[in-house]
C-alpha cells in the first residue's frame, strides 16, 4: 500500500496519535469518510501512516469521543451518521461583526474561577482601570468544549450587567450597554499548540494546534475598559477577511 499523502511527523513535538487523530478527522468532517460508513481496518492504517498500532488505537479512541467514529464490536469502526457538518467559528474582523456574530451564538459557558484580578497589560495595551473582575470559562458547543477564555472587564463596566456578563458572552453585552463608550478595540492572532491545562479544559491531545486571541476594548481616554485571552481548538476556528485590489 502506498503512504499517506499526509505523512506524520515523527520528530515534532505534537504528539504522533494527535497528529493521526487530526488527519482522520478531517477524512471525516470533509465527508472523505462518508456517515454511515466503515473505515479501513487497524492494519490498513497502520502500513498506510506507517505508524505503531497503539497510535491508531489512541487516535481512534479520539474521535470517537468526539462522536465521530463508533466501533462496533465484531465489525469494525464507522463513521457517525450524525456528523456535525459545522464546527467552526468565524473570527470576525470588526467590533460590529464581531458582536453580531455572538448575538447570534449561545455558547454553553462552564465559569472555572471568578475574583478580583489585574490584567496582563502591556504599555501599548493602554492605562488600566482602578479594578477589573475576572473570570475565566470554558465555552462549549453540543457538549464540545471549544475556547478556554480569560476575561477581564473594568470593574464600574461589570457592575452594569453582571449577570449578564457571567451568562453571555462579554462583547455583545457591552456594546448594549448605552453607558459603555468603546473607543477602539484590536486583537490579535497566534497560532500555538495546548499545553496540559488548554488540552484539558478544552478536550484534546497536549501538543494540538490551537489559535490564541487577544482581544482588548478601550474607553475614550485610554482606559482597558475589557481584555480577553482566548485560547481556540484549531479545528474551530476559521479567519476569514477581505483582500483589496
Amino acid at each position: 500500500m502506498q503512504n499517506s499523502a499526509h505523512p506524520i511527523f515523527p520528530a515534532s513535538p505534537v504528539p504522533l496519535y494527535a497528529q493521526l487523530a487530526d488527519l482522520l478527522r478531517q477524512r471525516v468532517l470533509r465527508r472523505l469518510w462518508e456517515p454511515g460508513t466503515k473505515v479501513p481496518s487497524l492494519e490498513a492504517l497502520v502500513a498506510e501512516f506507517q505508524v505503531a498500532r497503539v497510535t491508531v488505537r489512541q487516535a481512534i479512541d479520539i474521535l470517537t469521543r468526539e462522536g465521530l467514529l463508533l466501533p462496533q464490536r465484531g465489525r469494525g469502526t464507522f463513521v457517525t451518521e450524525q456528523v456535525r457538518t459545522e464546527r467552526s467559528l468565524t473570527l470576525e474582523t470588526s467590533l460590529r461583526g464581531l458582536a453580531d456574530a455572538y448575538r447570534n451564538d449561545k455558547p454553553e459557558l462552564t465559569l472555572l474561577e471568578e475574583a478580583g484580578v489585574q490584567p496582563p497589560l502591556t504599555p501599548r495595551d493602554g492605562n488600566a482601570a482602578p479594578a477589573y473582575h475576572y473570570m475565566r470559562r470554558v465555552h462549549s458547543r453540543d457538549g464540545q468544549a471549544y475556547c478556554a477564555a480569560s476575561i477581564f472587564i473594568d470593574q464600574r463596566v461589570f457592575r452594569q450587567a453582571p449577570k449578564r456578563f457571567r451568562q453571555e458572552t462579554v462583547i455583545p453585552v457591552m456594546m448594549d450597554l448605552p453607558k459603555v463608550n468603546i473607543a477602539k478595540a484590536r486583537q490579535s492572532l497566534r497560532i500555538s499548540t495546548a499545553d496540559v491545562e488548554i488540552a484539558r479544559l478544552i478536550q484534546v491531545p497536549v501538543g494540538s494546534p490551537v489559535a490564541e486571541v487577544r482581544r482588548i476594548c478601550l474607553a475614550p481616554d485610554g482606559t482597558v475598559l475589557y481584555l480577553g485571552q482566548i485560547t481556540y481548538r484549531g479545528d474551530f476556528i476559521q479567519f476569514e477577511m477581505q483582500l483589496t485590489l
